[in-house]
């Protein structure tokens, strides 16, 4: 009996054991042909797509897209790098198109219980991209790594430099919210669950010409993420929350050179039959950020002559919006609720705290329409440190173009390079449970 009992464990252990798919470097038959790891990649996580485990340890060229979908309880050793060729005109039309503000990527990985470790390196040989000065409407600018239509991934201890765009993950998903009353949507179609731990990113330029739009995170049509105990060294958000992101937790960063942790930009496009922007509960603490164009920051377009566009929100329905309607200049519909920035430092920061419910629209547009993307439930607490003095002796600046419900502030704590610190805003609904005193912006 002892011995059928200590046989059937035996069974068991080796049937539950991961398989390991370990991947070679493939070197080119021909001198002048290009390395390519990529399909060799691929290929072991289709071997393993199933409980196994994908062991990178090597240092791998990659020139073709990294495609790596429909995985279950998969575990992912990145010990290696992963260094992506900076062939332009080759990436436009192999890297993989994801729809929103044409963002593209080398990597896509979905699936479900995917962890990712190991303290390698995915390296997105960028400074090609910087040079070459272009938007991602000239020419593909993909992004490292996405993770797309996923639940409960890990990823953690992973360092990616030198990104050509949105500096390292986007969290991707798709679902349609049309607008119900307050939070009555469905949030999230795929990717949720997701946490990034200890990760280090890195993408600045070597040359004159300045690195571009690289954000830290992305995260868009997202719920329940967590993003904590990292590093992140770029020229643009250090995170951002993109339409439809719930949910999230940031804390323990250290930020260096960004535009600060965003919401938004939202309200950007009209959209179809009522479909709306949302970021909803999201919560972030711990943060230092330093040398940074912003702090903490929310940012919405404001409305649009579009005659396709609802022009009052309280009477809006689905079928007030042509399905036609592609304004890219503002416009949208939606809301921002329950936001707080917690234990926030800033050093050497243009714009500590913002609110610019008139983003990247003209003034006068914004005076006749203005935003659709509501503003409420915002909490700034103990944001603390020093404004770089860009913007004389203003500290924060709260402006809407429709009214802001509910802005609250306590332990404001910034102080400008010289004098004395001063505050401003504009539509707020009440001022009362600000802790500084406000004046009305600048004409």
């Amino acid at each position: 009996m002892r011995v059928f009992a200590f046989i059937l464990a035996l069974f068991l252990l080796v049937g539950t054991a991961r398989s390991d798919c370990e991947v070679d470097v493939h070197e080119p038959r021909h001198p002048s042909d290009t390395r390519d790891d990529g399909p060799a990649i691929n290929a072991a996580f289709q071997k393993c797509a199933r409980g196994g485990k994908v062991v990178l340890d090597k240092f791998y060229i990659v020139d073709s897209l990294l495609f790596t979908t429909d995985l279950h309880n998969v575990e992912i050793e990145l010990s290696g790098t992963i260094q992506y060729t900076p062939n332009i005109e080759k990436w436009s039309p192999d890297s993989y198109f994801l729809t929103y503000q044409n963002a593209t990527t080398f990597w896509f990985l979905s699936g479900d219980k995917i962890q990712m470790h190991g303290g390698g390196t995915i390296d997105g040989n960028g400074q090609d991209t910087g040079t070459a000065g272009g938007s991602s409407r000239t020419f593909a600018r993909p992004v490292p790594l996405t993770v797309g239509n996923a639940s409960h991934v890990h990823i953690e201890d992973i360092t990616i430099v030198n990104s050509p765009f949105w500096n390292n993950v986007r969290i991707y998903g798709s679902y349609t919210c049309i607008v119900a009353d307050s939070l009555g949507c469905k949030f999230v179609y795929n990717s949720t669950n997701v946490t990034y731990k200890n990760i280090k990113l890195d993408s600045v330029s070597y040359s004159d010409a300045p690195a571009a739009n690289t954000d830290g995170w992305d995260i868009y049509r997202s719920d329940e993420v967590i993003i904590k105990d990292s590093w992140i060294n770029n020229d643009d958000d250090c995170v951002s929350f993109k339409p439809n992101t719930t949910n999230v937790l940031v804390s323990n960063l250290w930020c260096n050179g960004s535009h600060g942790i965003s919401v938004g930009s939202l309200g950007q496009y009209v959209k179809y039959a009522g479909e709306v922007d949302i970021v909803a509960n999201i919560t972030i603490k711990d943060v230092s950020m330093n040398n940074a164009q912003n702090g903490a920051r929310i940012k919405v377009f404001g409305g649009s002559s579009d005659p396709g566009m609802p022009r009052n929100l309280n009477n809006f329905m689905p079928t007030d919006v042509s399905p036609d309607s592609a304004s890219t200049a503002g416009g949208g519909s939606g809301f921002v609720q329950n936001i707080t920035y917690h234990d926030y430092t800033v050093n050497n920061v243009d714009n500590p705290i913002l609110i610019d419910q008139c983003y990247d629209t003209a003034a006068d547009v914004c005076a006749q329409f203005p935003s659709l993307v509501t503003i409420s439930d915002v909490h700034f607490i103990n944001v603390k440190g020093t404004s770089s003095g860009a913007e004389g002796n203003v500290v924060a600046d709260l402006e809407c173009s429709s009214e802001c419900t509910d802005i609250t502030a306590n332990g404001t704590d910034i102080r400008p390079p010289d004098g004395a610190a001063t505050f401003t805003c504009q539509n707020i609904e009440s001022t009362d449970q600000l802790d500084f005193n406000c004046t009305a912006p600048a004409s």
